[in-house]
Order: structure tokens, then C-alpha cells, then sequence
């Protein structure tokens, strides 16, 4: 192979590397996850916010929180579907894996684990 095409090789290699990594990092926290109790539960793209919403079991269609941030770390308000009570929440995306952790007075906290569907 000349030193063009290796170049060229080379470049368009780099080119899909990043795309990949900026694809992967980009929102990780977008899509249908189960959570702890088996339900499904939809997390998209609401105005400069992600919202959650259940799409399985006795709440579906329900909005269960809102949440900001990038990469691995959220912050925001998540809802007890049972009784309409919002907690400060946080999560954080690990692959396919995400700790939802909801506070009352930020010394009461519940976190579950959740898994990409």
C-alpha cells in the first residue's frame, strides 16, 4: 500500500472511531429501560431536558421525572407514581446499567438499579 492510501486509510478509521465515541457519549441516558419492579420505562429528549415516562404496568403513560446533564451524571426530580410525591433525584448511566436515586430532604434516599432494554 502506497502512503496515500494508507493515509487516507488511516484518516477514514480515525473518522468512524469518532463518530462512535461521540454517538456513544453523546446522550446514554436516552432510551426504554426496565426498572426495578419490571416496568418499562421511556427516557427521551424534552426540551433542554430528558424526561421519563412509564410505558408498562398499572402507570403507563405516566410521567415519572425530569432530569439535566450529559455524559454518565443527571440531576433532577424524579415521581412516585403511587402517590404524585417528587424527590430530588439523580442518576448515573453506566453502559447499560443506571442507579436511579430519589431523596426527600436529601437525607431519606431510595436508589434502584436499573437496565437498558
Amino acid at each position: 500500500m502506497n502512503r496515500t492510501v494508507k493515509t487516507l486509510v488511516g484518516a477514514a478509521a480515525i473518522g468512524v472511531a469518532m463518530a462512535a465515541a461521540s454517538a456513544a457519549f453523546a446522550a446514554p441516558i436516552e432510551g426504554n429501560w426496565r426498572t426495578a419492579s419490571g416496568e418499562t420505562a421511556a427516557i427521551a429528549k424534552c426540551g433542554g431536558s430528558y424526561c421519563v415516562t412509564l410505558r408498562s404496568g398499572k402507570y403507563s403513560g405516566k410521567s415519572i421525572g425530569r432530569m439535566k446533564g450529559s455524559g454518565a451524571k443527571y440531576s433532577g426530580t424524579i415521581t412516585d407514581p403511587s402517590d404524585d410525591k417528587k424527590y430530588s433525584g439523580t442518576a448515573t448511566v453506566s453502559g447499560n446499567s443506571m442507579k436511579m436515586r430519589g431523596c426527600a430532604l436529601k437525607v431519606f434516599c431510595k436508589t434502584q438499579n436499573w437496565s437498558r432494554k
